[in-house]
């Protein structure tokens, strides 16, 4: 059975779209924090890669 009056729905469709907040003053900026996770792998790479096999 099938209802003729409904109108079709599309998931989603609400029109509000989702904004990520802004940081807090004195706060890092995302960009910011994912250079700085970035870095810091490079540097732990680095440093195990310095570092002699023990005997």
């Amino acid at each position: 059975m099938t209802i003729a009056g409904l109108p079709h729905r599309n998931p989603g469709a609400s029109g509000r779209t989702y904004t990520p907040p802004e940081p807090r003053p004195g706060a890092p900026s995302r960009a910011l924090r994912v250079r700085a996770a970035d870095g810091w792998e490079k540097f732990m790479r680095r440093i195990e890669a310095r570092q002699e096999p023990e005997e």
